[in-house]
């Protein structure tokens, strides 16, 4: 199984020194990583990253509302990306009409960026789980997504926004094609430091991930207050191990 990282979670390390970042993760024991700048990581590091044999399936690009993705079916070519996930639309989620136009802005994506080989996704934080009738949010949009338009559930923001993270993948099924794996201390608002090493936090890890066996497993820190490396080399391995129980 290939094991990812949002290289959001080391922004700041990637920033200063890209290639020694790429090597640690490498050594973490991830194969593959999640760049949140596509086309800037195809044009300075892809040869790091092949040499590392760290592969980029999956990239996140603001997706709604832009017009203009060639620089980005250019990336994703060059490093053999095939899914380009939207990061997130904070406003909008208590109006269906908003969804609604956020849902035919990916749809409009998916029908231009599929002769390309590529799929367009949606990655949630806790806003989208406002309720709308009998469902939240996230899941009266995912209705009137394309049926090649995938999600990318965040479990931790799941969790923050008050739903059951491994009942909801069991409702989503197979929609869900990439998992953003965190934890941590599940309240609304959480503090600066309410992340934590997955597996070790109040997130239901082990039940979603036997939820979605299908999905790929992309490991994220929105912020981590300690030693970075050394958590994310924790959390991978204990998603290892509950993957080899299942």
């Amino acid at each position: 199984m290939i094991y990812s990282v949002q290289l959001w979670s080391v922004r700041d390390q990637f920033a200063s020194d890209p290639t020694r970042t790429l090597e640690q993760l490498q050594s973490a024991g991830f194969t593959a990583v999640e760049p949140f700048d596509l086309v800037d990581f195809a044009d300075n590091h892809a040869d790091t990253a092949s040499r590392l044999g760290l592969s980029v399936p999956s990239a996140h690009v603001p997706l709604i509302g832009q017009a203009d993705l060639s620089a980005v079916v250019g990336a994703a070519s060059a490093l053999g990306t095939r899914t380009l996930i939207d990061p997130g639309r904070r406003d909008g989620w208590d109006d269906p009409m908003a969804f609604r136009d956020f849902a035919n802005d990916l749809n409009g994506h998916a029908r231009t960026l599929g002769p390309h080989g590529l799929r367009v996704g949606y990655h949630n934080h806790w806003w989208e789980f406002a309720t709308s009738g009998d469902s939240t949010a996230l899941e009266v949009f995912t209705e009137l997504l394309h049926p090649d338009v995938v999600l990318e559930l965040d479990i931790y923001w799941a969790s923050i926004g008050g739903v059951d993270a491994a009942a909801l993948l069991r409702r989503l099924r197979k929609r869900v094609s990439l998992m953003h794996v965190k934890d941590g201390t599940v309240t609304p608002n959480p503090p600066f430091g309410s992340q934590v090493v997955a597996g070790s936090g109040e997130v239901p890890i082990a039940e979603a991930l036997a939820a979605a066996p299908q999905a790929l497993r992309v490991l994220e820190f929105d912020e981590y207050p300690g030693d970075l490396m050394g958590a994310l080399e924790l959390g991978l391995r204990a998603v290892k191990e509950l993957d080899a129980q299942r």
